[in-house]
């Protein structure tokens, strides 16, 4: 199946990777670097999966994964992030993130979560 994905992640080559990777497997990317330019694309383009870094300026992850939760989208959200800590993956996923990878990441593995 072949999915709009939109990536929010501040650091344009990790962003630039999950772009590629997506579109080598046949997907779609709209890439932005900030939680409100997020906030707003999901808005817009209604996405299939938001990829979602924690770490962005402006809205951070757990601001724009709290926003898409209340109100009536309903995208899933993968959240893909240097933060390891239970206590963020625990918050991460109590926000509705529907998956938590941590970095350094496999982008097989993601692949294969995002087919999933």
């Amino acid at each position: 199946m072949c999915a709009h994905v939109l990536v929010a992640e501040d650091d344009e080559m990790q962003a630039e990777l999950i772009r590629r990777s997506l579109l080598a497997e046949g997907h779609s990317a709209t890439v932005v670097h900030d939680g409100a330019a997020a906030l707003d694309a999901a808005r817009r383009l209604r996405p299939d999966l938001v990829v979602l870094d924690l770490m962005l300026p402006v809205v951070d992850g757990f601001g724009v994964c709290r926003v898409l939760r209340g109100g009536e989208e309903d995208i899933p959200v993968l959240m893909l992030t240097a933060r390891s800590e239970e206590e963020d993956v625990l918050l991460g996923l109590e926000l509705g993130a529907d998956d938590y990878m941590t970095k350094p990441y496999s982008p097989r593995e993601l692949m294969a979560r995002i087919r999933t």
